[in-house]
C-alpha cells in the first residue's frame, strides 16, 4: 500500500551512472494513481533507463526509487518480483518465445505466477479480443505483423491486471493507423484507473492524445527531467 499522498511510483532526486558516466541526474518523478504521462527526449537520453528505474529493474546510484511506497534499495529480489506483478511493462523490443502460440506467450505471466485457472482462461480470451488478436491466438510470433506483435506485447503486459503500465516506444515500429489504435487501448486502460507512462519520441502521437486523455508531458534533457508543457 502506498503512503498517504504518495504516488504509485516515485523517484526522489535520483541519479544513475553507467560506464563511469552519469546518465541521469537529480531526477524526481511522482506517478499519481490513475495518471497518464508521456516521456520524451532524444535517442540515448535515458528514457528506457528511467522506465527500468520505475519498475525496479535498475537501482539508482543515488536518491530513492519507491514502488508502491517501498524503497527499491530495501527490497530483495523476491519482493521486487512480487511488486512487478502490479506493474505491466511493454518493452521496446517485444521479445516472445517463438515456439509458443500468441495466446501462450500472453499467458506466460499467469503460468509463472501459478494462476492457470479456468477463470483466467476466460480472461485471456477476453483480453485477446480486446486487442483484436482472437483470430491470431494460435499463430506463432514470427507470423505476426509489427502491429500484431505490439498488441500481443500490450496484452501480455496487462494479463495480471496491473495498477501501472509502462510502455517503451510502443508505436516505434508501426504505421500511424496502428499507432492510434495502440494509443486508444492505453487510454482505455487509463479510464479504468490504470496509471500509464509512455516513453516516445513521436510528438504527433502526443498531440493526437489531446482529445482523448489529460496527460502530462515530461522530457529528459541534459540528464534531467523537466515538464515539456502544461496538461495536454
Amino acid at each position: 500500500m502506498t503512503r498517504g499522498g504518495a504516488g504509485v511510483i516515485e523517484l526522489d532526486n535520483v541519479a544513475y551512472n553507467y560506464g563511469g558516466g552519469e546518465l541521469l541526474s537529480e531526477l524526481s518523478l511522482q506517478l499519481a494513481p490513475g495518471s497518464f504521462h508521456f516521456l520524451t527526449g532524444p535517442s540515448g537520453a535515458g528514457k528506457t533507463t528511467l522506465l527500468k528505474l520505475c519498475y525496479g529493474a535498475l537501482r539508482p546510484t543515488a536518491g530513492h526509487a519507491r514502488i508502491f511506497g517501498r524503497d527499491v534499495r530495501q527490497m530483495d529480489r523476491d519482493e521486487i518480483a512480487l511488486s512487478r506483478r502490479r506493474v505491466g511493462v511493454v518493452h521496446q523490443d517485444c521479445q516472445f518465445l517463438d515456439h509458443l502460440s500468441v495466446s501462450e506467450n500472453v499467458a506466460l505471466p499467469l503460468a509463472v505466477a501459478g494462476q492457470g485457472t479456468a477463470e483466467q482462461s476466460d480472461n485471456l480470451r477476453e483480453l485477446l479480443a480486446w486487442v483484436g488478436l482472437t483470430e491470431r491466438a494460435g499463430a506463432r510470433p514470427p507470423e505476426l505483423s509489427g502491429g500484431e506483435r505490439q498488441r500481443a506485447a500490450l496484452a501480455r503486459a496487462v494479463i495480471m491486471s496491473p495498477e501501472v503500465v509502462l510502455a517503451d516506444e510502443p508505436t516505434g515500429n508501426v504505421d500511424w493507423e496502428m499507432s492510434q489504435r495502440l494509443l486508444r487501448l492505453l487510454v482505455e486502460l487509463n479510464r479504468m484507473g490504470v496509471t500509464v507512462l509512455i516513453a516516445t519520441h513521436d510528438l504527433q502521437l502526443i498531440r493526437a492524445a489531446k482529445s482523448q486523455v489529460q496527460a502530462r508531458v515530461l522530457r529528459i534533457s541534459n540528464r534531467r527531467l523537466q515538464a515539456a508543457g502544461a496538461d495536454l
